[in-house]
């Protein structure tokens, strides 16, 4: 019975994949490139323990449809207007500059232009599963090279519509035809983006208060599933792919007020599945012709990865971005992402991609999702050394720290304001006022010259580095205050600044209750979440209008921070209004 074949290789494939993860957590691999591995080891190029593997990549490619709408439901359309900047101007130039360098080495290399327009997109393309998984697990989508990351990301994502599309004309039909169908399609998706977005506007938010209304857990979930394979099977309908219409599904849910509901009941499915399609990509390397054309694929490989990442970086550079957003955008988007298979897959592309190229284009896109992680994990150490090149300080036109050395050789019981953001300007203020001094240090140009017209004293550098604080003088600094948007940062900096001056006073601001842990582990001696301090506002604004006594509010004020594990600050005079 194929049913029972089918349980058998699901059984087999998560077994592997279980198996695998265990042993390779404890060498600190990456989930992602488990699944992969585990692939590699059950397909017909490993062990040959999957029979049906057709069935397999058929439940995987739903695991995509899934991924997708879980995406969808995570950004929202509210969210994808506060992000207009990065996906329209950050998107589109990573887009098209790297898919126009790429094609243009294509026709270098003899492929005709078609062909090298295809590869160069494919390359261009990065991986969002893997990307948004890293970036979320490290609570970094809200730090600014989160932010562009995501919009980069998301502009890809849109932007596989159109180059589905085009792979007819591409592919050599009559071009008469090939440009009439092409724009049919396009007119289509056109109406089918109009539909959903007036569906986000009038029809999802009724549908689900009325299934809502029920209280039935299980309907609600049937009516999640519904609107995911629906909306994807329309769109698919149109010309659009699937997981593009599950993509849109998702931003109609995300537009309700039963978002957070809908994501937390796809999210076990989901995982499941999603983790199914990265064992699936495991299961088409073929590990023979991977070993017969080694080097072809791993000179591509470091081409593609060392490529990608120049490129964003300069584009990162060319917007006059902070030098630590530019490298850790460019090595969240050095891989090729998972889309390059959906596009190779899809109608059309077997016409412009010959089997070798193809091979190894698959190849390189395997091997570059396995050390996707790894070189995320390296982002942040090749970002710690960028402020110390002074040449590069000088191009910016700003100060860094070792050039002002002498200026603040015999500073002591300063305090260092690491990050001039609201916070730091702020603080900064009330320093001056008070007649403390302070330096201010920060990795953002534009943040640096703008202070500087000011007159503030303020650094361009990376506090995460042990040279610029040693240049700082940290050492006999008054406190440390750390108000910098980027989680990671801001514990690489604590653990920098205790490492330097074990007997420093560290203050970080975090934006999330869930940051103050790892914060107080590396040592910070304050931690203040922005969280926590605004239910306190809340809390003290609200019942100071309804007039309860200020001792009253002082207490449900000290209990809240003792819930949250901090101390409570001194009592407020006043109702606290």
């Amino acid at each position: 019975m194929e049913e029972l074949g089918l349980m058998r290789d699901l059984a087999v494939v998560f077994a592997v994949a279980l198996g695998v993860n265990i042993v390779l957590q404890r060498i600190r691999v990456p989930p992602i490139a488990g699944f992969v591995i585990a692939g590699v080891l059950v397909g017909p190029s490993g062990l040959a323990l999957v029979r049906q593997d057709e069935a397999v990549r058929a439940l995987a490619g739903i695991g995509v449809v899934l991924l997708l709408y879980a995406i969808g439901l995570e950004l929202s359309l509210s969210r994808l207007r506060r992000l207009w900047r990065p996906i329209l101007v950050g998107g589109a130039l990573q887009l098209v500059v790297t898919a126009a360098i790429g094609a243009g080495v294509g026709r270098l290399l003899g492929l005709a232009w078609p062909t090298a327009a295809l590869v160069g997109y494919l390359l261009a393309i990065s991986s969002t599963a893997i990307v948004l998984r890293v970036l979320e697990r490290r609570g970094e989508i809200d730090a600014p090279h989160g932010r562009l990351t995501l919009g980069v990301l998301v502009f890809q994502d849109f932007s596989v519509v159109p180059a589905l599309l085009m792979l007819p004309a591409l592919a050599g039909a009559d071009s008469g035809v090939a440009g009439v169908d092409v724009l049919w399609s396009i007119a289509k998706a056109a109406a089918i983006l109009a539909g959903v977005f007036a569906a986000a506007r009038l029809l999802v938010p009724r549908l689900l208060a009325l299934v809502a209304a029920t209280r039935r857990r299980d309907l609600f979930v049937l009516a999640v599933v519904m609107l995911c394979i629906g909306t994807a099977w329309v769109a698919a309908a149109a010309g659009v792919s699937l997981a593009i219409g599950a993509f849109l599904g998702g931003l109609v849910v995300a537009g309700s007020d039963y978002r957070d509901q809908a994501l937390a009941e796809m999210m076990p499915l989901k995982e499941v599945l999603i983790s199914l399609f990265f064992v699936s990509i495991g299961m088409l390397l073929d590990l023979g012709q991977l070993l017969a054309e080694i080097g072809p694929v791993l000179s591509l490989l470091v081409a593609v990865l060392l490529g990608k990442f120049v490129i964003v970086l300069l584009i990162g550079a060319a917007l006059r971005l902070p030098l630590r957003v530019a490298v850790l955008t460019a090595a969240a988007l050095a891989q090729v992402g998972e889309f390059a298979f959906v596009i190779m897959q899809a109608s059309g592309a077997e016409t412009l991609l010959p089997p070798p190229l193809a091979n190894q284009i698959s190849a390189v896109a395997i091997l570059s999702l396995v050390i996707a992680p790894v070189v995320l994990s390296a982002g942040p150490h090749l970002a710690s050394g960028v402020a110390q090149l002074r040449w590069l300080a000088n191009v910016l036109g700003v100060r860094s720290v070792a050039e002002v050395d002498d200026e603040t050789r015999e500073w002591r019981d300063h305090v260092i304001i690491a990050g001039y953001g609201l916070t730091g300007e702020a603080l900064a203020r009330a320093l001056a006022a008070a007649g403390i001094p302070y330096l201010i240090v920060d990795i953002n140009p534009e943040n640096v010259r703008t202070a500087s017209a000011r007159g503030e004293r303020i650094l361009y550098g990376d506090v995460t580095n042990p040279d610029v604080l040693r240049h700082l003088h940290v050492e006999t600094a008054r406190e440390v205050v750390v108000v910098i948007n980027d989680p990671l940062a801001a514990e690489r900096a604590v653990a920098a600044v205790k490492s330097a001056s074990p007997n420093a006073h560290v203050v970080v601001r975090a934006r999330y209750l869930g940051d103050v842990a790892p914060l107080l582990a590396r040592g910070a001696s304050e931690v203040v979440a922005a969280e926590v301090e605004a239910a306190v506002e809340v809390v003290e604004r609200v019942l100071g209008r309804h007039q309860v006594a200020a001792g009253v509010v002082a207490a449900t004020v000290a209990a809240l921070h003792r819930q949250n594990e901090r101390p409570a600050p001194a009592v407020r005079d006043g109702s606290g209004s």
